[in-house]
């Protein structure tokens, strides 16, 4: 299936931001045979300037860039868009991987990488983008305190002022208020939010939770989302 046809026959556009020519040709040619367009940079400035005239459904995102501070440009990139964020560097360390994501990666994949496992990260990330049917079973909306959570819509709003979330940082949302009061465990939520081959990644959900956290709690207020140690996190029991 290309991508294409698994984004309900939209065109799928990627930005890659990277230096090394081998590197762009290589996902390049592979993102082409998978119906993706891709438009590249070298460099953070046209970056961003690519990133406001295309309108990308997905960034590939070196960090180690001539005269750009890779970290920054994902700060920069996030502070503008929703857009899914990947970032595809040498630097393998696991500092590197925590601040990525606290600056808004929504996946880190260090170098050398398989074009398989880039591409299965691609589409996961892209999956939390569109907006799937909550169960039927699941009440539409929920309450806690004051932040309410429309799952159908995505919408969410803190003290009746909406609170803007990435696709990932809903996902993971949706995933703890739909089960509200139930404890989950990293794996599940890994491999519910980001998806099978995660489970061991517990880092994401630290970071997307703390991030959570900051835009929905209010300091010295009872918590909505609760850590056991060394288990999950559970949100607020009704």
């Amino acid at each position: 299936m290309s991508a294409a046809s698994a984004l309900d026959g939209v065109v799928t556009r990627a930005l890659i931001v990277e230096d090394d020519p081998n590197i762009v040709d290589l996902i390049r040619a592979n993102l082409a045979v998978r119906g993706f367009d891709a438009v590249v940079s070298s460099d953070g400035t046209r970056a961003l300037q690519l990133l406001e005239v295309e309108q990308p459904d997905i960034v590939l995102l070196d960090l180690m860039l001539p005269e750009a501070d890779g970290l920054e440009l994902c700060r920069e990139i996030r502070e503008r868009s929703s857009v899914g964020i990947i970032v595809v560097s040498a630097r393998g360390g696991e500092r590197d991987k925590v601040t990525a994501l606290n600056m808004g990666a929504d996946d880190y994949l260090t170098k050398p990488f398989s074009i398989e496992e880039l591409l299965a990260r691609i589409m996961a990330t892209l999956r939390r983008s569109r907006t799937p049917t909550p169960p039927a079973q699941l009440a539409p909306v929920v309450r806690a305190g004051d932040v309410v959570i429309d799952l159908a819509s995505q919408q969410v709003t803190r003290a009746g002022e909406p609170v803007h979330l990435t696709p990932t940082e809903f996902a993971l949302l949706r995933e703890l208020a739909s089960q509200r009061g139930k404890l989950l465990t990293h794996a599940h939520l890994l491999r519910r939010v980001w998806g099978h081959g995660y489970e061991t990644e517990t880092e994401y959900v630290r970071v997307y939770v703390r991030r959570l956290r900051v835009k929905l709690e209010t300091p010295g207020a009872a918590p909505l989302i609760l850590t056991q140690p060394r288990a999950g996190y559970r949100f607020v029991p009704e």
